[in-house]
């Protein structure tokens, strides 16, 4: 079992695979700057960059 499996039928809808790497990295965004916690912005940009490799560059083209 993957941690985040691209081929998952719930990542069918590009918006879905759009949404889940863009809210980590605009939450990312927030924790730098309104927060001001640089190590959860660094784990959510990365948990986004994560998911954005993973959605669009590992995906099986169906």
């Amino acid at each position: 079992m993957k941690f985040l499996d691209p081929n998952d039928p719930f990542f069918r809808h590009a918006w879905v695979r759009w949404l889940v790497v863009i809210l980590p990295l605009a939450w990312g965004v927030v924790e730098f700057v309104w927060m001001q916690a640089p190590f959860w912005g660094v784990m959510f940009l990365a948990a986004g960059a994560y998911a954005g490799y993973m959605l669009f560059f590992q995906r099986d083209k169906e």
